[in-house]
């Protein structure tokens, strides 16, 4: 069976699905519960507040990977704004008496709570509007006056 979806194991009716308004609430709660508790742990570390402005954009690099297509684009970012790799390592700074990479996992970990918090979750291949969280929307052209 053929498919129109740039990734073929995503089938068209799986690109973006509709997420309740109750459920994007809490989701982005999680998200605001998640910036703050870093950004505490973060001052509790001593490092240094520049480092978390230099560093705080990072995993958007990731959208870099829009430029081999959405399919690559969703898996790129996908892989950077999961709480998976920031956790491991922060989990190995600590465990490995590592402090100084426990500031980076914060930071990374801080960025995807505030994407969360603001709507921005992971992507589907339909595009990057296309999220776990719902579909972005461009709220700029729904309160412009159509010039007809």
């Amino acid at each position: 069976m053929e498919t129109t979806s740039p990734c073929p194991e995503v089938q068209d009716d799986q690109r973006c699905p509709p997420v309740a308004a109750p459920v994007r609430f809490f989701l982005r709660m999680e998200g605001l519960a998640v910036v703050v508790l870093t950004a505490v742990l973060y001052a509790r570390t001593g490092a240094s507040w520049w480092l978390f402005a230099a560093l705080w954009l990072a995993p958007d690099l990731s959208m870099l990977g829009y430029l081999a297509g959405s399919c690559w684009g969703a898996r790129t970012y996908n892989a950077i704004h999961t709480y998976v790799t920031p956790a491991t390592l922060a989990v190995l700074a600590l465990v490995l008496h590592q402090r100084g990479l426990l500031p980076f996992a914060l930071i990374w970990i801080n960025h995807i709570g505030l994407d969360r918090m603001l709507g921005y979750g992971l992507k589907y291949p339909a595009g990057f509007g296309s999220t776990h969280l719902g579909r972005i929307a461009r709220r700029r052209e729904a309160t412009l006056p159509s010039r007809a």
